[in-house]
């Protein structure tokens, strides 16, 4: 396979596991173009389309569009009868979905009554991962502040645009793919043939399905199969409601179901000098302030690109700030200290990237440094002539990425400027 065929091949497995368009939906509006945090959207001929080597899998697209024209990508439930044994991993978002819920055993049941043999909490995971970063921060290995990388829809951004960060990166596996490690390898201990195995997550966003089914830090992906919160919902409630026999198979620490919402992680550092932010925009402001050199004096960092944290993904059925108070709630309840790397026999090697992230130069202009130099100064020469207003009226979400177009041939070099030409139709 040569190289352009690797690129096509990466970029069709990126548009299975991000975000698809309904043309038939599509109005042209614009909205997705504006908001999408790397341009990666452009709207010509009336239906927006996606660069998808740009795409991040934010789902700000998907939340924003307001004619519903934007999908995200998972697997569809009919996949449950693709293994003989089939493990679950909940994430703690999923128990805010719930009107009422007083015990998490109750969905967790619920779950094994739906036809899964296991269940494996991705908080348990979570709590693995906290004490690992604890210990990688006490050795002082990585300069300060260090960068979560639980949300990969912002280590995909900090691979595109933040290249100068990577050394800040915590190189721990997310909770889900630990979960995912310990859950698979338990299960071939008892004797399950691995073949038979197969791990099934139920995800809040379309950044964690591209990044379990690529998988992203790992050798060879631990999770088969990706299936949709809200999926997971519409067929969790009847059968909770039908549950005789609560088996207390929760084994979650307050910390563990803290990761759903923003702030949980840094909160499980027990470092004084931390910082949370969600929300996408918010997550920029905070990277160009430490790409900036700024923020130095922080200890820890963590990002989720969805408002909230993992609560806000757009997969969830129910709104963030109403699943943030449910989970507060339940949080209560729970024990704070209970899944410990030492009960597991592990090191913390264990838990670490099995190969580093790479890199990703989706916005040079050009392999050859003098080519790219050209293309630069073409630019900054069409910019010149542009009214500089980025109005989307061209299809692209600012006048520079409209003149990046036409420089990079995805338009024509003679596309005029819409709303220059109407402007000097009417100066007329």
């Amino acid at each position: 396979m040569g190289k352009e065929d690797k690129v096509k091949l990466v970029l069709n497995e990126k548009a299975l596991h991000t975000v698809m368009l309904d043309p038939d939906k599509c109005m042209g509006c614009i909205t997705c173009m504006r908001r999408c945090p790397t341009e990666a959207i452009r709207v010509r001929n009336g239906k927006a389309s996606v660069a998808y080597e740009k795409c991040i899998g934010c789902g700000e697209c998907v939340r924003l569009c307001p004619h519903h024209a934007k999908i995200p990508s998972h697997d569809s439930w009919d996949c449950l009868n693709d293994f003989k044994y089939k493990i679950v991993l909940p994430p703690p978002s999923l128990y805010g979905q719930f009107t009422n819920l007083t015990d998490i055993n109750i969905v967790l049941n619920g779950l094994l009554a739906l036809g899964f043999d296991e269940v494996y909490e991705v908080g348990k995971g979570a709590d693995y991962v906290s004490e690992a970063t604890n210990i990688i921060m006490n050795r002082g290995t990585i300069p300060k502040p260090i960068l979560s990388t639980a949300c990969p829809a912002i280590s995909e951004l900090i691979m595109m645009s933040y290249h100068n960060l990577k050394d800040h990166l915590l190189n721990l596996l997310a909770p889900v793919d630990v979960a995912a490690k310990i859950a698979k390898q338990n299960a071939i201990k008892r004797g399950i043939p691995e073949e038979d195995i197969g791990v099934y997550f139920i995800s809040p966003c379309p950044a964690k399905v591209f990044a379990l089914k690529m998988g992203v830090g790992v050798e060879k992906p631990y999770v088969d199969r990706v299936l949709s919160t809200s999926d997971a919902y519409m067929h969790l409630l009847p059968v909770m409601k039908d549950l005789t026999d609560i088996k207390p198979i929760c084994s979650l620490s307050s910390h563990g179901l803290g990761w759903g919402i923003s702030r949980g992680e840094a909160n499980a550092t027990y470092k004084e000098s931390t910082i949370a932010a969600d929300g996408i925009d918010n997550c920029k402001q905070i990277l160009d302030m430490l790409e900036d050199g700024g923020l130095q004096d922080i200890d820890f960092i963590e990002l989720n690109a969805c408002t909230g944290g993992c609560v806000g993904g757009v997969m969830n059925v129910e709104n963030p700030f109403v699943t943030r108070g449910r989970l507060h709630t339940l949080i209560k309840k729970l024990p704070r200290n209970i899944n410990n790397i030492a009960d597991l026999n592990k090191t913390t090697d264990y838990f670490c990237w099995e190969q580093d992230l790479t890199l990703k130069d989706v916005f040079k202009l050009d392999d050859n440094r003098i080519v790219a130099m050209q293309k630069m100064m073409e630019i900054e020469s069409i910019m010149e002539e542009l009214p500089k207003v980025d109005c989307g009226l061209c299809g692209a979400p600012s006048c520079r990425a409209f003149a990046e177009d036409l420089i990079n041939g995805v338009l024509p070099r003679d596309t005029k400027c819409p709303r220059k030409e109407a402007m000097e139709k009417n100066s007329k």
